[in-house]
């Protein structure tokens, strides 16, 4: 199952100068909760913002740089190997992290979205792409809880392709 893993506030920013806009700390709960145990996989830009690789995962990188390497990191070169994966492995749950550009390519393949819905506004440079709602079906939605971390109303949301 292709998964779909990210944070976005109300006008569907997701990122800004390669770093997300706000500080949530029961979204980062949430996303290891998900990922812990599982593969999750990124965009070398996403990667880079990161402090090297995220531990008790398997991490993959996809990049179109053929040389890239990176040190307890898989490198793959194409969506196409991830849809390959999913076609081979259809019971095990590869979770897409970001960024923009590679959610726009693995959309159509995607199987199920995990979003937490921020209902705020940040100035962005990164965005989650547009998608057909008629294609998915809301199946959870709950929100999360607010105190002096947590400043925001959010939720996490879960989509599943009809």
């Amino acid at each position: 199952m292709i998964s779909l893993l990210y944070a976005m506030d109300r006008n569907r920013v997701i990122g800004y100068k390669n770093e997300l806009p706000w500080r949530l700390p029961n979204d980062l709960k949430f996303f290891k909760e998900m990922t812990t145990s599982n593969s999750i996989i990124m965009g070398r830009k996403t990667f880079d913002s990161m402090n090297g690789p995220l531990p008790n995962r398997k991490n993959i990188i996809i990049t179109r740089d053929e040389s890239y390497q990176q040190e307890n990191c898989e490198v793959i070169h194409s969506v196409d190997t991830i849809v390959e994966w999913n076609n081979l492995n259809p019971d095990t749950e590869y979770f897409v992290i970001g960024g923009g550009n590679i959610f726009k390519q693995i959309l159509p393949y995607s199987d199920r979205m995990y979003m937490t819905y921020i209902d705020e506004s940040f100035p962005g440079d990164t965005y989650f792409p547009e998608f057909d709602e008629n294609k998915w079906k809301m199946t959870k939605k709950e929100k999360g809880p607010n105190d002096e971390k947590n400043p925001y109303d959010y939720y996490f949301i879960q989509y599943d392709r009809i």
